[in-house]
C-alpha cells in the first residue's frame, strides 16, 4: 500500500508532506481506462489531494477541481481520513481517454491537455458550512496550480512537486512532495526551498531510482533540519453506496420513478469516480415510487 509521511523543518516554520502513490494512480488509470497524457494529469491531481488530505481528520473533505478547456475537460480529485493514519481518494476527469504528443522537452504534455481554465479547492469540515476558494490555472501543469492556489487563496508559499510516469502498458511512478512555509519562516528559509525544490531531479526520476517518501521530504528540506512526524497509509476508495443513488433517484419523485419503473427493466447508475455500476430492477424502483408517495424517503 502507498504512503504518506508527513514533517516539519526549519525549525517548525515549515510543513511537508511526501507520499509515492504509484498504486493509488495505477488503480485510478485501470478504472477509469486513461490514456498516458490523461493519467498523468489525474494522477497529479489525485497525488496533490491526497498529500493535502494527510492533514484531515474526523469526517473531513477535500476536493480539488480542474475546469480547463483543454480535451481533458475537467479533473476531479476527493480526499478524506479512512481512519487513523489513513487517507482515501478517488478522482476522475470527463475525457479519460484525451491524450496528445509529448511535449518539446520529451514529457507528457499535461498543461495542453488541461488548457486554460481555473482551480477549485473545497473543504468539507465536520461541523460549519463548507469552504471554498477559486484561482486561476497558473499553468496547467497541476503542481504549480495547486501553489498558487496555496499562495493565492490560504497565503501560504509553497512547493509543490508531482509527478507521474505512464507509458501505454500502465503506471511506473507516482508520488509528490508539498512544502508549505508556515508563519515565522525567515527569506533565507523561503530562498533555502525554493532552490533545494529547483535542483533536486523530478519526483518520479527519484522513485524510479529507488527513493522513499523520507528520501523525497530530505531532498526538498535540504538542510533545513527534518523532523518527522507521522506515516499514513494510503489507497484508491470511494464513497459510493447503493444507499446513496437511491436517495439521488428519490429526488426524481414519485410520478417519474413509476414512469421509469413502467419504461425499463432495469435502470442503471455509474458512479464517476470509482466506475462502479449499481443495477435497479423495475421492481426497485416501483419501490422507491411507493417511498417518495409515502414520504419515507
Amino acid at each position: 500500500m502507498d504512503r504518506i509521511v508527513t514533517a516539519s523543518a526549519a525549525r517548525g516554520t515549515v510543513s511537508l508532506a511526501a507520499g509515492i502513490t504509484t498504486e493509488l494512480v495505477r488503480e485510478a488509470r485501470e478504472r477509469h481506462d486513461l490514456a498516458p497524457t490523461a493519467s498523468a494529469a489525474v494522477g497529479r491531481l489525485l497525488t496533490a489531494a491526497a498529500l493535502l488530505g494527510a492533514s484531515l481528520s474526523g469526517r473531513e473533505r477535500l476536493t480539488l477541481q480542474i475546469v480547463g478547456d483543454g480535451p481533458i475537460g475537467a479533473i476531479t480529485a476527493d480526499a478524506w481520513s479512512t481512519g487513523e493514519h489513513a487517507v482515501g481518494a478517488r478522482a476522475y476527469a470527463r475525457n479519460g481517454r484525451a491524450d496528445l504528443p509529448l511535449n518539446a522537452r520529451g514529457k507528457f504534455d499535461v498543461a495542453r491537455v488541461v488548457g486554460n481554465g481555473k482551480l477549485q479547492v473545497t473543504k468539507t469540515y465536520e461541523v460549519g458550512q463548507p469552504y471554498s476558494g477559486i484561482v486561476p490555472l497558473a499553468t496547467g501543469e497541476i503542481g504549480d496550480d495547486v501553489a498558487a492556489y496555496l499562495a493565492n487563496s490560504e497565503q501560504i508559499p509553497s512547493v509543490v512537486a508531482l509527478g507521474v510516469l505512464a507509458d501505454p502498458n500502465g503506471i511506473r511512478a507516482a508520488g509528490g512532495v508539498i512544502a508549505q512555509v508556515q508563519p515565522g519562516a525567515d527569506d533565507a528559509t523561503v530562498a533555502a526551498l525554493e532552490r533545494n525544490a529547483s535542483q533536486m531531479p523530478p519526483v518520479t526520476t527519484q522513485i524510479v531510482e529507488g527513493a522513499d517518501e523520507h528520501a523525497l521530504l530530505r531532498a526538498v528540506a535540504g538542510d533545513l533540519g527534518l523532523n518527522v512526524f507521522d506515516e499514513y497509509r494510503t489507497a484508491f476508495d470511494c464513497r459510493c453506496t447503493r444507499a446513496k443513488v437511491e436517495t439521488a433517484l428519490l429526488g426524481l419523485g414519485k410520478d417519474e420513478l413509476a414512469k421509469i419503473a413502467r419504461e425499463q427493466p432495469h435502470t442503471e447508475a455509474t458512479c464517476d469516480f470509482c466506475g462502479e455500476s449499481y443495477v435497479l430492477s423495475a421492481d426497485d424502483v416501483r419501490g422507491l415510487a411507493e417511498r417518495a408517495s409515502s414520504g419515507s424517503a
